[in-house]
């Protein structure tokens, strides 16, 4: 049984949509950006930043620090996006020993990854479909379709690796990669739920 179920994926990919519905499904809490607000409330940031901050790239040493006894707390000579991320870091631990939970983003899965019943999860889509997707979903033309999903997988890629000296989408660091076009969205949670 996995009690932790971490999601990171592509922009436009499901990812969110799949985690916060198998969320539902199996009952387990669910953690995605709220993780990013809570982090910006105990550090007092204004919440007209936050999206500045979201998923902001920070020097690479950051992991190994958080790995460390300073956990969320002890740091504050450090950059706001690296103090952010410790604080996300320490969230989303106490999110682990309040109990079962699905965590989308934050480098949930390279944070947890010690913790028994952890299940690595990327999602990914055909880049059409990805694009097809984000101008249903968010309303966008089909050129801003294409500058965001750019603009948010560089984001992610770079945070990932940032985060955890990783390479964000590399199949040797999840536990299971799934096509969310190929597939669709339910079948996605189907089976992850039959893995929970």
């Amino acid at each position: 049984m996995y009690r932790y179920i971490t999601i990171e994926r592509e922009y436009a990919s499901g990812g969110n949509e799949i985690g916060r519905r198998l969320a539902e499904e199996l009952g387990y809490d669910f953690y995605d950006r709220n993780i990013l607000t809570e982090a910006a409330k105990r550090l007092d940031i204004p919440a007209m930043y936050i999206s500045q901050l979201e998923e902001t790239k920070t020097d690479s040493f950051l992991f190994n620090l958080a790995q460390t006894a300073l956990g969320g707390s002890g740091a504050r000579d450090l950059p706001v996006a690296e103090r952010l991320f410790l604080e996300e870091k320490a969230i989303i631990e106490e999110a682990a020993q309040k109990g079962n939970c699905i965590i989308v983003g934050r480098c949930a899965g390279e944070i947890l990854k010690e913790h028994d019943g952890c299940l690595k999860v990327f999602i990914y889509a055909d880049y059409n479909k990805r694009i097809d997707r984000a101008i249903r979903i968010e309303h966008l033309t089909p050129g801003e379709a294409e500058e965001t999903l750019k603009k948010f997988d560089k984001k992610r890629s770079s945070f990932y690796r940032a985060h955890s000296g990783l390479t964000w989408g590399s199949r040797e660091n999840f536990d299971l990669l799934l096509n969310s076009s190929r597939l669709g969205i339910d079948t996605c949670i189907q089976m992850l739920k039959n893995l929970a």
